[in-house]
């Protein structure tokens, strides 16, 4: 199984799809460092949780510098020629900005954006795990995590149609949309090996993975 033309991976979803697991488990895999983002250290999230009005800008413009500052470490001398596995891609950043920040908020985000975009590197594979608003809402409870418990339904069904969007224009690097109602690549390993085959055998941009095929 070929999968030595990927040198960098990222992993993409709404939160609950299971992006930071299967980040790791293709990380260990493919013996490959795994790049993940760091929600624990924004000072700003949980206070978002509670109150988006007031915390959407510092929120929004920690993620953007946290994320940028991790995607520059690749083109350090130790990490260039090392294969990565991430769980976040800059280009879903302003996903974020357009639904919590007010006008004027998102003309300076957009502005600071389009400015440090080019800085980040483009990715050799993107994997986008789909899942349906009520079956991530779901996996969020049983997961427990505090800050998560103030996420809404509307909110969740507003994030995912934006994801979808962005998805569907998304032409940077080659996509592979993986629909995880069906699939689970984290903890079936029959699943996990499909995905695998699925990613060596792909020759076009855009490709859908579930689990009829």
């Amino acid at each position: 199984m070929d999968l030595d033309k990927y040198k960098y991976i990222v992993v993409e979803g709404v939160i609950g799809a299971g992006k930071t697991s299967l980040t790791h488990r293709l990380a260990e895999r493919l013996n490959a460092r795994a790049l993940l983002e760091l929600p624990q250290e924004n000072p700003f999230l949980e206070r978002f949780y509670r109150d988006a009005t007031r915390y959407a800008l510092p929120t929004q413009m920690f993620f953007l510098f946290q994320r940028l500052n991790q995607l520059r470490d690749l083109a350090q001398p130790d990490l260039f020629d090392a294969r990565i596995v991430s769980d976040f891609l800059l280009d879903k950043d302003p996903i974020f900005a357009r639904l919590t920040l007010a006008d004027d908020e998102l003309a300076l985000y957009q502005q600071l954006y389009d400015h440090l975009r080019p800085q980040a590197p483009v990715p050799d594979l993107v994997i986008y795990l789909q899942a349906r608003p009520e079956t991530l809402m779901e996996r969020i409870r049983k997961r427990g995590i505090a800050m998560e418990a103030a996420i809404s339904e509307p909110y969740l069904e507003r994030l995912c149609e934006s994801y979808s969007r962005v998805f569907y224009d998304y032409d940077a690097a080659p996509l592979l949309i993986v629909d995880t109602e069906h699939l689970n690549p984290i903890d079936n390993d029959e699943d996990f090996a499909l995905l695998l085959r699925r990613i060596a055998d792909m020759r076009g941009k855009r490709e859908f993975f579930n689990r009829g095929e």
